[in-house]
């Protein structure tokens, strides 16, 4: 397999947590957003959306981080990181789908950088929208942990959850956000990253890391 990748991207970071937790060995094709390697033609070609992650199996460019991870764990079931159950399953996909569809998506690289660029927004007042959007999108799923953790977000196995939430705190970190009030997500963060899955799918352990 191969990996179309950014080391501070949440969503590839997410990927690689999982082909971490799965043993499946895969080559890192770095993507600097920074510089514009995702509207490069030869990368369009592979993901017309031109975002990161894009993994490459065989002859296939699958998108989207959290179709990528069920794809994973359809075709490498072990460990599982959906429950059997389908109300749990659906409890954990809730919960993973609030960081990557509610929290991620008003926060990412394009939406700061037109904030930016597009409204004149300063420094400060990106911070301040950045911070307001983790607030309330932890705040959520911190009383929703506080029914459905273990060791780990839901019960005492990792899930998607986890692959959702730990690159989720390594940019709320960046943006300075206070995780006082947030003691069960920190707990379940810490808990993780004894995990060495987690340990070597950091930021700053990639290959292309600034």
């Amino acid at each position: 397999m191969r990996l179309y990748d950014y080391w501070r991207s949440s969503a590839a970071y997410r990927v690689r947590i999982a082909l971490n937790l799965k043993g499946i060995s895969y080559e890192q094709v770095p993507v600097n957003l920074r510089s514009g390697g995702q509207r490069t033609l030869d990368y369009t070609s592979k993901n017309p959306q031109g975002l990161v992650p894009t993994l490459e199996d065989g002859g296939a460019h699958l998108t989207q981080s959290l179709a990528i991870i069920e794809y994973l764990d359809e075709t490498h079931p072990e460990p599982p990181l959906l429950p059997k159950e389908p109300l749990a399953r659906a409890q954990v996909r809730a919960m993973a789908q609030l960081v990557a569809c509610e929290i991620h998506p008003l926060n990412n690289l394009r939406v700061l950088q037109r904030l930016e660029h597009r409204l004149g927004l300063d420094e400060r007042e990106i911070s301040s929208w950045y911070r307001h959007w983790i607030n309330e999108g932890f705040a959520a799923l911190e009383a929703r942990l506080k029914t459905t953790a273990g060791r780990y977000a839901f019960g005492d196995s990792v899930t998607l959850v986890d692959l959702c939430l730990v690159p989720q705190l390594y940019n709320a970190r960046r943006y300075r956000c206070d995780l006082v009030p947030f003691p069960t997500i920190c707990r379940v963060e810490e808990a993780c990253q004894a995990l060495p899955a987690f340990d070597a799918a950091r930021p700053e352990r990639q290959p292309d890391a600034a």
